[in-house]
């Protein structure tokens, strides 16, 4: 080929490689001369996209941090970018949170089941019952697991008489228990109690110093005739001294909730031995749960060996005219006018229902006769007990098999329960007597079989309501997963 057909070579320029051949390494490469001009940028060139970046300082945020690391700008901020940042970050948070409390839930103690009885109450149909009421002073009375029957008059403390004397007989029975036919120790009878025995201004047995009784023979005297010396002697033979036992007299009437009682003495002649009809109730309840006291309070009379002569009464008439009266004991004085303590029974169903009360501070109008005073009291307490011995009545409340209730597990779950026998009662008309589930003190299971018995179903109120088992109707189940989740408080 000739030369001339060979394309021409541009010349290298002064301090480049020629065309083809490799670029020299940079530090051999030419540097520009210090003051030299800088070559400037093509113009048809295409722009760097990427800003210069500045300096991280320790205020910069962590997102422009990064992206100043990455050279990657962040991105501008919108409120969709806002919020799924948020969700990135507080999701794990909450997940973990309602992990924690749903495990909580799970594992807190289930609240303990507890009955609840349907109706709450039954009334006993018929005329409601009007108890003739004394007209004066005050009283109040009870069927003993069924109810109140009422006060009448204003419940201020009054003398008590010697109806004081059946606290007394109560406290020494409960620092000296007897069983049923028991006599007891033997008290021998000191000098104050004989030369009492002489005190013809109040009500006595005739004892002599030297002599000895039983306990029994002792409780006797003490609420038959009415012996203030022998409540005397009993209180100093107990505590040591009349005051010792006077104390022992009021714990006990605290004891009994007898807060409008005062003793300030064993046999009540005291004036200032006070009380009310609804605490003297309290007392005649207790002491007719103790066979001994009440075998004596229903004695007409009684022959004491080492005694003159028979002892008798003073509710003598009221026992013989009422063959279901049981005393229980009478008080009369100036101070006090005309007080008892009373008890009957009336048999219904072959079951016997007590009755007690107490009729405080009755009179004979224009007499100053303690005996007088009696006489009313006795009259008109006979009223209000035969009463109450008519007014009684039996009922069925429930019968076997209904529905009276159900178990609540605290969770929102109710199981049924009924029945396991007709439930009878006795009341008088229009007595509203409660109704009431008991587990009879046992907790309420969690779990159990259709059929368990698993309480009581009661009516009336106090000790000898009446009472039926009561069984589950179908399976008690503890509460599930999402009633134990979803419980609050």
């Amino acid at each position: 080929m000739r030369p001339a057909d060979i394309p021409a070579q541009p010349q290298a320029a002064a301090g480049q490689p020629p065309a083809g051949a490799p670029a020299p390494p940079a530090e051999d490469r030419p540097q520009p001369a210090q003051g030299a001009a800088q070559p400037k940028p093509r113009p048809d060139a295409p722009a760097d996209p990427r800003p210069e970046a500045a300096p991280p300082s320790a205020d910069t945020p962590p997102l422009a941090l990064l992206a100043q690391l990455t050279n990657r700008p962040a991105p501008p901020p919108t409120a969709a970018r806002t919020v799924a940042r948020r969700l990135k970050i507080w999701s794990p948070l909450v997940l973990l949170l309602v992990v924690l409390l749903g495990t909580v839930q799970l594992l807190r103690p289930l609240p303990d089941p507890k009955f609840v009885v349907a109706g709450g109450s039954y009334t006993f149909t018929g005329d409601a019952f009007a108890m003739p009421w004394p007209g004066e002073g005050q009283a109040a009375a009870e069927v003993v697991g069924v109810g109140s029957l009422g006060t009448y008059g204003e419940q201020k403390p009054v003398p008590t008489a010697s109806v004081a004397k059946v606290m007394t007989a109560y406290v020494i029975l409960k620092n000296h228990p007897l069983k049923a036919g028991e006599e007891g120790g033997r008290i021998t009878i000191d000098a104050t109690a004989a030369k009492e025995a002489g005190a013809e201004e109040e009500s006595r047995v005739d004892v002599s110093e030297g002599q000895d009784y039983t306990l029994f023979q002792m409780l006797q005297m003490l609420l038959i005739p009415s012996g203030n010396n022998i409540a005397r002697q009993l209180a100093r033979w107990d505590a040591g001294s009349e005051d010792a036992f006077v104390k022992k007299m009021n714990e006990a009437a605290k004891e009994l909730g007898m807060d409008d009682t005062t003793y300030t003495d064993p046999s009540g002649l005291d004036a200032s031995t006070v009380s009310t009809a609804v605490d003297q109730v309290e007392l005649a309840r207790e002491v007719m749960k103790n066979d001994v006291l009440r075998k004596i309070v229903k004695m007409p009379n009684a022959d004491v060996p080492g005694l003159p002569g028979r002892i008798y009464n003073n509710n003598d008439d009221l026992l013989v005219s009422n063959p279901g009266g049981l005393g229980i004991k009478t008080g009369s004085s100036g101070p006090a006018g005309g007080a008892l303590m009373w008890a009957a029974k009336r048999t219904i169903n072959g079951k016997e229902r007590l009755i007690v009360g107490a009729t405080m501070a009755q009179r004979q109008a224009g007499s100053n006769d303690a005996n007088a005073h009696l006489k009313v009291v006795k009259e008109r307490s006979y009223k209000m007990i035969k009463a109450v011995q008519d007014a009684l009545v039996p009922a069925t409340v429930v019968r076997k098999g209904d529905v009276v209730g159900h178990v609540d597990d605290g969770l929102g779950g109710r199981t049924p329960v009924v029945a396991t026998k007709d439930l009878q009662a006795v009341g008088w008309g229009g007595l509203k007597a409660k109704l009431e589930l008991t587990g009879g003190g046992k907790l309420v299971p969690h779990e159990a079989k259709a059929g368990t018995e698993i309480g009581s179903l009661t009516v009336g109120t106090g000790p000898g309501r009446a009472q039926v088992p009561v069984a589950l109707q179908r399976d008690l189940t503890a509460p599930g997963a999402g009633a134990r989740l979803t419980r609050l408080g």
